[in-house]
């Protein structure tokens, strides 16, 4: 089952934090109400978790067994070769950053576990940690809950997601929160057990999509979820780093997904869901794109208003991603998915 419609939101969630990571100085942070929707921008790692978690489903679900090894390697062609490109890209205007105790962390994917780690080196690099965490439990998740039907993982995901959402929201009240860039902050916003909800939120909704998938034309229905998101974002001051909009995120990709309308019909057309596929790309390098170009831009001592600054770097990213994505994401995800492992 492929939905190729989701596929362009990807696009947007990776945007809507580019923008967020780039200058407060832009132009899109002096509009009142419209500056939150970037300051909360973060929301959009939360989406990519469901989704992923969604996917996942959309993509095994007629399997009676998940390999394991197969698995794991399929995700490590997937993910790792761009993973690492990021560093890469960030090395070469932070290169004084290179510690081999944090090249040992991030290249392990573990950084996001150890508080005042989290955001070492290529720093969006924390949740490829997490989605680590998340794909290493997949298969197991799946064999012996999801295939076997087994309603106790409802109860626990449904739970997980109570206690996360009551502790996100206590942590800060009874002090131990010190604020950003510390170790209590990289706790509450990074650690991967705080995400676990998100990811089995979305295996769960891509099981029921699976059994009751009904194509219907649900335009209005993805227009009023998505205008519930932006309102909420913008006039809502609650916590919801941690997997709290999955209220509205599940609904959307249910909607977006079992949508045959003009919604439908516009995310499906072929540039935007190549928008999409490059989005992972765009993602995990946007960062180091970022510091290359205002490298470049005081080498050559160009003086642009930070409104063309921020043009020019998306321009340079879009094409940059598309590069990535043609040139190493493709080939090396071919490459590393022919290696068979002997089975005995």
């Amino acid at each position: 089952m492929k939905i190729s419609q989701i596929t362009f939101t990807r696009f947007v969630a990776a945007m809507a934090i580019v923008i967020s990571h780039f200058n407060k100085d832009l132009f899109l942070y002096k509009i009142d109400y419209i500056s939150n929707l970037f300051l909360r921008a973060n929301v959009g790692v939360s989406y990519f978790f469901i989704l992923s978690g969604f996917i996942m489903i959309i993509a095994y679900h007629k399997k009676d067994k998940i390999d394991c090894l197969e698995f794991y390697k399929n995700r490590f062609a997937r993910i790792y070769p761009l993973y690492m490109l990021g560093l890469l890209l960030y090395f070469m205007t932070r290169y004084e950053m290179f510690d081999w105790c944090k090249l040992i962390l991030y290249g392990l994917g573990i950084q996001s576990w150890i508080p005042g780690e989290a955001m070492i080196l290529n720093f969006p690099g924390w949740s490829i940690s997490v989605e680590f965490f998340f794909y290493l439990l997949f298969p197991v998740l799946y064999n012996y809950f999801y295939v076997r039907k087994n309603k106790m993982i409802w109860g626990f995901a449904i739970g997980l997601w109570l206690i996360t959402q009551v502790f996100s929201n206590l942590y800060p009240v009874y002090g131990a929160y010190e604020g950003p860039h510390t170790k209590s902050h990289e706790f509450l916003y990074y650690f991967p057990f705080w995400h676990l909800n998100e990811f089995l939120i979305g295996n769960l909704a891509g099981l029921y999509f699976v059994k009751n998938y009904r194509q219907k034309n649900y335009d209005y229905h993805v227009i009023a979820v998505f205008l519930l998101i932006l309102l909420s974002l913008m006039f809502v001051p609650l916590f919801y780093h941690n997997g709290l909009m999955a209220l509205f995120f599940v609904p959307a990709i249910f909607l977006i997904s079992a949508n045959n309308g003009r919604v439908t019909r516009f995310f499906s057309l072929k540039p935007l869901e190549y928008l999409g596929e490059i989005s992972y790309g765009i993602y995990i390098t946007h960062i180091p794109v970022l510091y290359l170009v205002r490298e470049f831009l005081k080498w050559r001592d160009y003086r642009f208003s930070i409104d063309l600054v921020f043009l020019i770097y998306i321009l340079v990213m879009l094409l940059s991603s598309a590069i990535f994505y043609q040139l190493i994401e493709k080939p090396m995800r071919n490459l590393l998915r022919k290696i068979h492992f002997a089975k005995h």
